[in-house]
């Protein structure tokens, strides 16, 4: 290489030396899907009718939404009596704060992004506003089109992806400056909650008003259990368990826990060794499901590589469920609810496709374990195989009780002869 080659290369270098930017901190919480996890379903990761934030910003099929949106903001603006020059500063100040929370660096100029921080933020605003006050007499044409049953469930969906978030943070401040004075009208976290209320099951309180990154870290701590500490993990992959069949099939009992609703999380798995039970919380599967599950596994790949606790949960189901007779012995169990019209267990499989896995929570890691321990035990194959076999219905435990009692009449009847004899 010549002298000339090599300075324009160390030219070179050290340009691109220069123009790197300095790591976000602190560390960035929305966050484009991994290659790996996206081509499984893009849909499942992709907004259908609704764009937030900058990844998808400027999408030509989402842009019958934007007129809506600006109603929404210019909505904003008259409930408030604030124009945008009291807006824009609320947003301008916190410009370099909310960059700073997407992983990816953001190409749009200041102007841009600034525009698109204050329309996004005000529809939401408005939008959780308005399904707050259902069946009031205050909604406007654009309410009764936007809050149709069909666009209210796509919405929510949209707002449910990891790459279609703006920072919690932005959103309450504007709703602060704006809403927050008006009488009767609950915090923007209540709100919230509000609006994502199905997916409160444990009935998580909003008061006093939780840390929230954004909407998909708030579903994440619905998945939680109440009293969530981070676990601890063991570095060791778990590389085997056998299937519902076959530990139903060891004389494993599988027992749905119907407390879940209001005691425990989805999480709460609950192994019993020597009573040879195990219950899970019921679950039902629909198109919903996977959408949510899917954001929350890539969150947390991003995010909580060592808190794992939901990527854990459905490794664990993956494991019980390799057949659709694992769906369906766990569908009469009463623990799975499978509303998607087969009992095709690929559904619960491809979730985990292409996971980063090398480790799991104590508590999951042990049920494994012991699950797999149950199994090898011979004293359950040959306890198993005797219910089955001699009393597996009441037609053969009836008999199989005649024939014993029967032995046990003749042994007598043995002894006394040989007493009698003697």
């Amino acid at each position: 290489m010549g002298e000339y080659q090599r300075e324009t290369l160390v030219y070179n270098i050290t340009s691109k030396l220069e123009s790197l930017e300095p790591l976000s901190s602190p560390e960035p919480y929305i966050y484009k899907v991994p290659d790996p996890l996206r081509k499984l379903n893009k849909e499942a990761f992709s907004p259908q009718i609704l764009s937030i934030g900058p990844f998808h910003h400027g999408d030509e099929k989402l842009q019958n939404m934007e007129k809506h949106k600006l109603r929404y903001l210019k909505v904003l603006m008259e409930q408030a009596h604030k124009t945008l020059e009291d807006l824009l500063p609320v947003i301008e100040d916190l410009e370099e704060s909310v960059r700073q929370c997407y992983a990816e660096t953001i190409s749009l100029n200041r102007y841009d992004f600034l525009e698109m921080i204050l329309v996004d933020a005000s529809f939401i605003v408005v939008l959780f506003y308005r399904i707050s006050l259902r069946g009031a007499a205050k909604w406007t044409n654009d309410d009764k089109i936007l809050l149709k049953p069909w666009l209210v469930a796509t919405i929510q969906r949209d707002l449910m992806l990891l790459e279609n978030q703006l920072p919690f943070f932005i959103i309450k401040k504007l709703f602060d400056h704006t809403l927050a004075s008006q009488r009767g009208l609950p915090s923007f976290t209540k709100l919230t909650f509000n609006y994502f209320k199905s997916f409160n099951t444990q009935n998580l309180p909003s008061d006093p008003e939780p840390s929230i990154l954004h909407f998909v870290d708030l579903l994440r701590r619905f998945f939680l259990p109440i009293s969530h500490s981070p676990l601890e993990r063991i570095d060791e992959e778990v590389k085997h368990v056998y299937s519902a069949t076959q530990l139903d099939g060891k004389g494993l009992k599988f027992m749905a826990d119907h407390s879940t609703e209001t005691e425990h999380s989805l999480l709460d798995l609950d192994l019993d060794y020597k009573k040879g039970v195990l219950k899970i919380p019921h679950i039902t599967l629909n198109d919903i499901t996977e959408f949510y599950a899917r954001n929350l596994i890539a969150f947390e790949q991003c995010h909580y590589p060592k808190d794992a606790r939901v990527t854990d949960y459905f490794i664990l189901l993956d494991f019980l469920i390799k057949s659709e007779k694992d769906v369906d012995l766990l569908g009469r169990k009463g623990i799975m609810v499978n509303g998607l019209g087969n009992n095709d267990a690929t559904f619960i499989n491809n979730l985990v496709t292409n996971i980063a896995y090398s480790d799991m929570n104590t508590k999951y890691y042990e049920i494994c374990i012991q699950l797999k321990k149950f199994y090898e035990d011979p004293k359950h194959g040959w306890l198993a195989s005797l219910r089955r076999d001699y009393f597996g219905n009441p037609w053969k435990a009836t008999s199989t009780t005649a024939v014993v009692i029967l032995l046990i009449l003749t042994l007598i009847q043995a002894v006394c002869s040989i007493i009698s004899i003697s």
